[in-house]
């Protein structure tokens, strides 16, 4: 980054603000380098990244450091520096370069470079080497010196044409190029025709100084004196731990002494507004208004008065009932939400397996819970101010009266200015005072003691490897908390003695004064007065906290309905996603595969037919059936039985009609009128068939391997 900031100042080589800033942030960038360096070189359990190598590190940190000294050469150039310091700066920045190209042509780090960064680098080294030969060149001129002259513009020429060679010349170095010609040119010819010096070798030519202005800026511990350091804070835990319980006794200690305090200032007013002091005092002409009921009145009306605190009274109704809708909506969504996982866990049965909203809601429901007990118990506290407001209105609206009306409305009292305990109670209230400025000033104590313990803490883990907290924090709070401690104990106890002392010369006092009984109702009115202005300060201050606490109640609730509905929405789209499973599940449950139809069922060839039976002599009769047929009126002749492997077609309860043929072994198949098939020899006949005509026999050959009895046909009655 240090880097970036530095080129883009760098710009513009004639500024000189520029080059001061690029120069700055490029040794500051080479100082990180180093110190990034150092930490590499420290022993570590991995390996680091090549970004983080120490031979990477090392290049660009020479990188940073030449170019850093190159801005104070562009920079000395500005200022108009003699041409030996700018020769001398120019050798150090070639020699920073040469530094760098050296180690960025390491084998280990070559592959990280851009392919110009290499070139790059070694243009700007011959580049600088050129200019560092052209200033010297014009050092020699002015000594005098021409052939050390000619022999460093030579160099110069050919460092040039090398930095050409390398890479691409910047606008700096090309202004140079006709400048280092036109001189070597111009020189070489008034040598060759006056001076006819001896040109020395370039390898025997003295070394040019160098000024090295440029060094590394090592970071310091912080970039930025003001910032804060993130870790200051990070403590071990044992630490962490003392800290904490400390901070707690710390607390303790405070809060009670406070408590104390403000208990027995109380008390004391208490005390003094029994006894209408000091506005009795202030009442002895016993016409005028006491400046303490004076000073009471306008700082009621300066707070708003009466309307300040009805308004505020009006207000609490309706904070009251906006957060009681939004339980009642909080328990609302909470109960539909359980009954709807109830039901369907009743439907489902044992395969609603997602876990039951009673068990994920339970936090839900105790913090509605407190909610509600929160506000339940805020209303009821509503109801006790409001009973309070009801008994001290008519003082209150006393005070709130002008301050003539006010005085009218007080009784006259009798005049006790010149009485002896006047000028006590006087002084005990000075007392009074006094009493109540020390009591303020130790609260600010209290409060204001700052103990950082994390010092001895720490000290105590190191040196024993434990922290006794317990031990560590009662020692300090001790040495820190007990004088003052002290110093309350002594105000408490002065302020029993004082109490004691103000009612003796109360007693006196009013023995004084009440003489009439209208002096006693003024007196009386006067301590209802000072209490109504206590009173109402204690009213306005118990209703606008009443007011802050149901408004931040109301946020709070709001931020608590927001978590139901994300919880409801949350359940709700689990049980949508559980159900479709579930149907999913009993769909495909319903929709069995059909079963394949057997083989025999897609055949397109018919079954054979079955053999006849074989008859004659040897043929062997199936064993006789028990099948019934019913009678037919064949004049008492029977049909054979019938002499199939097939069973027969049911009995029908009405007899067969006659059947005028033989009894066919196949079925009774009706059939259109044949001529009847001529018989063969010795074809086999049924007993009891119907006489047919007699027709001639002719001897037919067998047609097949079994003899099929020869069937004969009638036509159709």
């Amino acid at each position: 980054m240090q880097s970036q900031v530095a080129c883009s100042h760098i710009s513009d080589i004639k500024n000189d603000e520029g080059l001061k800033l690029a120069a700055k942030y490029f040794q500051m960038a080479s100082g990180t380098f180093q110190h990034l360096k150092s930490l590499a070189c420290s022993p570590i359990v991995d390996e680091p990244t090549p970004d983080l190598r120490p031979d990477t590190i090392s290049a660009l940190q020479s990188l940073m450091l030449a170019q850093a000294q190159e801005s104070f050469f562009f920079k000395v150039i500005a200022d108009n520096m003699k041409d030996a310091v700018i020769a001398k700066v120019a050798s150090r920045t070639e020699e920073l370069y040469a530094d760098t190209l050296k180690l960025m042509q390491k084998e280990s780090v070559m592959h990280l470079w851009e392919r110009d960064w290499v070139s790059t680098v070694a243009s700007k080294q011959a580049g600088f080497l050129a200019l560092a030969e052209y200033y010297q060149s014009l050092v020699c001129k002015a000594k005098k010196e021409v052939g050390e002259e000619i022999a460093r513009l030579q160099k110069a020429t050919e460092a040039m044409k090398t930095a050409e060679s390398k890479g691409i010349l910047t606008s700096e170095f090309k202004d140079y190029l006709p400048k280092i010609t036109h001189n070597f040119e111009e020189v070489k010819k008034d040598n060759d025709f006056i001076y006819h010096a001896r040109i020395p070798d370039a390898k025997s030519l003295e070394p040019i100084g160098k000024a090295a202005l440029a060094k590394p800026i090592i970071p310091g511990d912080k970039m930025n004196p003001n910032s804060q350091d993130m870790f200051g804070a990070l403590l071990p835990l044992a630490v962490q731990q003392a800290v904490s319980a400390f901070d707690l006794r710390k607390t303790e200690i405070v809060n009670r002494e406070k408590e104390r305090m403000q208990s027995e200032t109380q008390m004391l007013n208490g005390i003094l507004a029994s006894l209408n002091l000091p506005a009795a005092l202030e009442d002895t002409s016993g016409n005028s208004l006491p400046q303490s009921i004076r000073e009471k009145a306008q700082a009621v009306k300066e707070k708003g008065g009466m309307e300040v605190v009805e308004q505020l009274l009006n207000e609490l109704p309706g904070l009251h009932q906006r957060n009681n809708e939004i339980l009642a909506e909080c328990e609302r969504m909470l109960k539909d939400e359980e009954e709807s996982d109830t039901e369907l866990r009743s439907k489902f049965g044992s395969q609603w397996i997602r876990t039951p909203s009673a068990k994920l809601n339970a936090p839900l429901k105790n913090n509605l819970s407190k909610y509600a007990q929160m506000v339940s118990t805020a209303h009821s506290a509503d109801g006790i101010v409001k009973e309070k407001y009801e008994k001290h209105k008519d003082k209150i609206a006393l005070l709130c009266l002008p301050e003539e009306q006010l005085t009218a409305d007080l009784p006259a009292g009798s005049p006790v200015a010149s009485c002896p305990s006047v000028d006590r109670l006087r002084a005990l209230m000075r007392d009074v005072d006094a009493l109540k400025s020390e009591r303020e000033m130790l609260m600010g104590e209290l409060e204001s003691n700052a103990i950082d313990m994390k010092a001895k803490f720490l000290s105590a883990l190191s040196s024993e490897g434990n922290v006794n907290e317990q031990a560590l924090s009662v020692e300090t709070l001790g040495e820190v908390y007990g004088p003052l401690q002290k110093r309350i104990q002594d105000n408490i106890s002065r302020q029993e003695q004082l109490v004691h002392d103000i009612q003796l010369a109360n007693n006196e006092f009013s023995k004084e004064k009440n003489n009439s009984s209208s002096a006693s109702r003024r007196e009386a009115l006067l301590c209802e007065l000072a209490a109504a202005h206590d009173d109402y300060m204690e009213l306005l201050g118990n209703l606008q906290e009443g007011s802050k606490f149901y408004n931040n109640l109301t946020e709070i609730l709001v931020n608590f309905q927001n978590k139901i509905n994300d919880f409801c929405f949350a359940r709700k789209t689990e049980k949508e996603e559980v159900v479709k499973d579930l149907q999913k599940d009993i769909v495909a449950a319903t929709n069995q595969p059909t079963p394949l139809a057997p083989p025999h069922h897609n055949a397109n060839q018919k079954p054979a037919r079955p053999p006849p039976p074989k008859m004659g002599d040897n043929a062997t009769a199936p064993p006789p059936h028990n099948w019934s047929y019913p009678p037919t009126s064949t004049d008492s002749q029977q049909l054979p039985q019938q002499q199939t492997a097939y069973p027969p077609y049911p009995a029908y309860p009405y007899p067969y009609p006659p059947v005028p043929n033989a009894y066919n072994p196949y079925g009774q198949i009706m059939m259109p009128p044949f001529p009847p098939a001529p018989g063969y020899q010795g074809q086999p006949t049924y007993p009891g068939g119907y006489p047919y005509p007699q027709q001639q026999q002719q001897q037919q050959p067998p047609t097949g391997a079994y003899p099929y009895p020869q069937q004969q046909y009638r036509p159709w009655p």
